[in-house]
């Protein structure tokens, strides 16, 4: 019989406290995991004590996950190599911004044969175009990387109510292994091999969400919301077609999917600041600093990384939408012009079949 696989979390803001809420518990229930849980905290300092001893004598993330206990088995460690160096099993959780920084100091410190899972919503561009964060990590590291996208706010999930996600993942056997580590009794999770499109919806719905949040700030209604979510979902299926030839449309219809988009234009951090920046005329960064407590947003910063990618193909016009979402999170226009923007979306042209 194999030894038990360690687990590292590297991160540890509402969402990785939550997951680590749910693989604390698990691996007690699994042969094949090791007891104990590593995870990587970014060292801050609360009234004067560091989070990772307030963590690890308080069991609870007082900042990013209050009043939620994390189970004792789970140590928080401030330094990422020694959280991850003997780790069978990398769960990512850090918002994208950071992971090439992270990936870098654990590159030549992990063990070879180490799987990894990434929950990270958003993407990374360079010169070549935009690279889906587990391509960045698995090239850094040189190991195999699946991802877990669904509807799942963090404190939602942190009070074990009932949800659902998805993770995609190549590997049939990794699949079963990452499935046991995740699902909980209200956390049911459906593994797909479809791991690019699961991913890129992960990043595109942020970019969604901050149209929803326009809509809402702008006192639009629900009809408008409604006509939003639609149409930028037509635009993550025409996305995934055209920059990830053989994604399957099934994998829309996934918690992934459809249903991540309509919690995160409902609930998610991207609709309140969105809709903040509306009422308010303050920039996204000042809202940010002062409405997330110290998390960051994915929302504007995929949008510019998408325009750039549509600019160079000579498609924005294809993707009204988050083309005018982008142009108003950089303020080259008004909120309220993006109605106008969508006026006229490809997906208003008469359908194959139909006569005007």
């Amino acid at each position: 019989m194999s030894a038990p696989k360690k687990v590292s979390i590297i991160g540890s803001g509402n969402w990785g406290s939550a997951i680590a809420k749910i693989v604390g518990n698990n691996v007690n229930h699994f042969d094949a995991f090791d007891k104990q849980v590593k995870m990587y905290v970014y060292e801050e300092v609360i009234d004067g004590q560091k989070l990772t001893e307030i963590i690890n004598s308080q069991h609870e993330n007082v900042k990013y996950l209050p009043g939620h206990k994390i189970p004792p088995n789970v140590v928080a460690v401030s330094d990422v190599v020694e959280a991850t160096k003997d780790a069978d099993i990398l769960i990512f959780v850090v918002p994208h911004q950071f992971v090439k920084k992270l990936v870098q100091l654990m590159s030549g410190n992990i063990k070879s044969t180490a799987i990894g899972i990434s929950l990270i919503k958003g993407v990374d561009y360079n010169e070549g175009g935009i690279q889906l964060i587990s391509k960045v990590i698995g090239d850094a590291l040189n190991i195999e990387i699946s991802v877990l996208m669904g509807a799942n706010l963090a404190p939602e999930v942190a009070d074990e109510k009932f949800c659902e996600t998805t993770i995609g993942c190549r590997s049939k056997e990794d699949g079963k292994l990452l499935k046991d580590l995740i699902q909980s009794h209200n956390f049911r999770v459906v593994v797909v091999d479809d791991v690019e499109t699961v991913e890129m919806c992960g990043a595109l719905k942020n970019v969604v969400a901050c149209g929803a949040g326009f809509v809402d700030g702008l006192g639009l209604g629900d009809n408008t919301k409604a006509a939003v979510i639609r149409l930028g979902l037509m635009e993550m299926i025409k996305f995934a077609e055209v920059f990830y030839s053989g994604s399957k449309l099934s994998t829309f219809f996934e918690s992934c999917g459809v249903a991540d988009l309509i919690t995160t234009c409902y609930g998610g951090r991207n609709r309140k600041v969105s809709e903040a920046f509306v009422r308010t005329g303050k920039s996204i960064e000042v809202l940010e600093a002062e409405m997330l407590n110290g998390q960051k947003l994915q929302g504007p910063e995929t949008a510019v990384e998408v325009n750039n990618m549509l600019k160079a193909r000579g498609m924005e016009d294809r993707f009204p939408l988050f083309t005018a979402i982008h142009h108003i999170c950089v303020g080259e226009i008004p909120a309220s012009q993006m109605v106008d923007c969508i006026r006229n979306h490809p997906e208003h042209m008469y359908r194959v079949g139909w006569t005007a």
